[in-house]
């Protein structure tokens, strides 16, 4: 049997056609994976980048400079950095907990963006159950944390995954009480909802106006459980030398850091979602009507502007936890816990009691 040249070309071109298709599936299949992945690790890079200028700028000292104009790439540096280093696992201690631990605690937090709304068409979960998926999906990472302290065969560790357990307990249910409330008074518990609810009144609608006892604190709990100062007690040098950290090395170092930053910006993500409007910019002037709801600009357009809006809000609330950083003292830990029991879950439950009633009387 006899083939023509030109056959086996168009042969080859089918082939090639084929594979090419394969591979643009694939793509589009990993496209919704990567892309939120992509954006997180991106976010992560502009707050370590922030919170070293700004640390620079408190401590009047110059901050990087050398990796890239304005040290823009020293975090891309360091963590290239980590990549080469030996990854080193304790002799005695569960290869399997030391090694999945930071993992979990990264991936609990990735999960957990996924609800997050950058605008009226731009989430990956529209769910009814959004914020409270979130804080389902949070209340796994200590478990990761307490894997990480164990595995590590170490009492500083052990102990400091010990203290990220209770501390996640304790600030989780006022966390809790005020999502509630913010639920109760937007009548939803999808975030694209509260967004919405809030744009019907412009600037004078945010959450942070008519749930200010609400907002302080979730304030107070997010810095708990992103370990922020001062509320770092499961990794406080001067007791725990790193806490869970001690025994990591490279890349699992590494990625305690990235799990830090990722919940720091996350936090702040909901904060801008719950109690600052979202992606509606709400300017409380008459002048601009056409303004007080981004989400009725269609297209391309109005989704980069509401994207735009909402980071912009995010960051610039990230200036807080970046400052506190340098203001506050540490805690002790009978004061964390006596703050969490003591004060912030009677203040939220009877906030919660509260908006509840003002729900029922506008019956």
């Amino acid at each position: 049997m006899i083939i023509d040249r030109t056959e086996v070309q168009d042969i080859n071109s089918f082939s090639r056609l084929e594979s090419l298709q394969e591979v643009y599936g694939i793509m589009w299949v990993l496209a919704p994976i990567l892309t939120p992945v992509v954006a997180m690790t991106i976010g992560v890079l502009v707050i370590v980048w922030l919170e070293r200028e700004i640390s620079a700028g408190i401590q009047q000292r110059i901050g990087p400079e050398y990796a890239s104009p304005l040290g823009i790439l020293q975090a891309l540096a360091d963590g290239t950095k980590l990549l080469f280093k030996e990854n080193l696992l304790p002799s005695r201690g569960n290869s399997s907990l030391f090694s999945i631990g930071p993992s979990i605690a990264v991936i609990v937090i990735l999960l957990s963006s996924s609800v997050i709304p950058f605008s009226y068409n731009l989430v990956l979960a529209d769910l009814n159950i959004g914020i409270f998926l979130w804080i389902a999906i949070s209340s796994i990472a200590p478990i990761g944390l307490i894997m990480s302290g164990y595995g590590s065969n170490n009492k500083y560790s052990f102990l400091g995954g010990l203290r990220a357990a209770a501390q996640s307990i304790s600030y989780e249910i006022p966390l809790t009480l005020c999502v509630l409330s913010i639920s109760l008074l937007s009548n939803s518990s999808s975030t694209v909802d509260i967004v919405g609810a809030q744009s019907k009144y412009g600037f004078w609608g945010w959450n942070l106006w008519r749930q200010p006892i609400g907002f302080i604190v979730f304030l107070i709990s997010s810095l708990a459980e992103c370990e922020r100062l001062p509320f770092d007690l499961p990794e406080a040098e001067e007791e725990l030398v790193a806490g869970y950290q001690t025994e990591y090395s490279g890349i699992k170092f590494g990625l305690f850091y990235v799990a830090s930053y990722l919940n720091l910006l996350v936090s702040s993500l909901f904060v801008t979602v719950l109690y600052l409007g979202g992606w509606n910019l709400s300017i409380p002037y008459i002048f601009v009507p056409e303004l007080f709801e981004i989400k009725k600009v269609d297209g391309i357009f109005g989704t980069t502007i509401s994207i735009f809006i909402t980071l912009a809000k995010t960051y610039l609330f990230l200036f807080f936890p970046i400052t506190t950083r340098w203001t506050l003292p540490r805690l002790r830990m009978d004061q964390l816990l006596n703050l969490g029991w003591k004060f912030l879950l009677p203040i939220s439950l009877g906030n919660l009691l509260l908006t509840t009633s003002s729900q029922l009387l506008s019956l």
